[in-house]
């Protein structure tokens, strides 16, 4: 064990020396109510694809990991607030965010996905192929999207891209009700006081597992208030851990480890 910690210690030391700031020590933020994401489990224990990511990353940056649990609606202000070093908790690449915080490169990238109860007609209408809101061609499509949900009340998670799409996109001509998890938001749209929710295809297939009465429609929405994938959330002047983090994933793409946690959880790879 002796040994052990004194390799640690002196690989540690190694990885400071080649980077400005003393990084042998991470905290990492993560939200533990996003399964498959980040959740805890029956024991109280966070699990997840992005806890075993933030785990491995640790290991290859020669790091003491400590994840710390925080509400999402707090979680980029808590960063700022120095409660931890990171955020690693799905949280899309996006430019409003990068005004505020800085990211790693991209690790993951998952749809968004309407989602409604099996026996509604909004599920009659079936799921089409993607869209990609970056391209001018997703005109059209957003306009029949919102002519197909005119009038409907539709769930989301507060302070997420998927609100920010309803917001923008949808407008006026729906209800919106925000929900502080996704694990509320999905059980509400069970119970049926929701017309449709708004997620990533991913967090919803988890809960869909044990809730067959839920059923996808409409387009795999991309790009635009998306982003271009999900990263390791950082302060913007941490530019020594950043390198830190992009080197790690770097490196667990490059020996397939990257796509093993997404497998794992997912149950596909949606690693980038």
């Amino acid at each position: 064990m002796k040994k052990k910690l004194l390799l640690a210690l002196l690989s540690a030391t190694m990885v400071t020396s080649a980077f400005s700031g003393d990084w042998s020590t991470i905290k990492i933020g993560t939200e533990g109510a996003y399964p498959p994401w980040n959740g805890t489990n029956a024991a109280g224990e966070l699990e997840g694809a992005e806890i075993d990511l933030a785990m491995d990353l640790c290991e290859r940056m020669n790091a003491t990991c400590i994840l710390v649990a925080q509400d999402w609606d707090g979680i980029i202000p808590a960063l700022q607030n120095g409660k931890y070093d990171a955020i690693i908790a799905g949280m899309s690449i996006t430019s409003e965010r990068l005004e505020v915080i800085d990211f790693s490169q991209g690790y993951a990238n998952e749809p968004a996905t309407f989602s409604t109860q099996s026996s509604s007609a909004l599920a009659s209408t079936g799921t089409t192929g993607p869209l990609n809101l970056d391209l001018a061609s997703s005109a059209g499509g957003l306009a029949e999207l919102k002519s197909l949900l005119d009038g409907a009340v539709i769930g989301v998670q507060g302070s997420t891209t998927h609100e920010n799409f309803v917001r923008q996109e949808l407008g006026d001509s729906v209800t919106i009700k925000t929900y502080d998890t996704q694990q509320n938001l999905e059980l509400d749209l069970l119970a049926g006081r929701l017309n449709a929710a708004l997620s990533d295809s991913g967090s919803m297939e988890e809960f869909m597992k044990s809730n067959p009465g839920l059923a996808f429609f409409g387009p795999k929405l991309g790009g635009g208030q998306f982003g271009p994938g999900v990263g390791v959330g950082l302060r913007q002047s941490d530019t020594d851990l950043k390198a830190m983090f992009n080197k790690a994933i770097d490196e667990a793409r490059a020996d397939g480890t990257l796509a093993t946690h997404f497998i794992k959880w997912f149950g596909k790879d949606i690693s980038m």
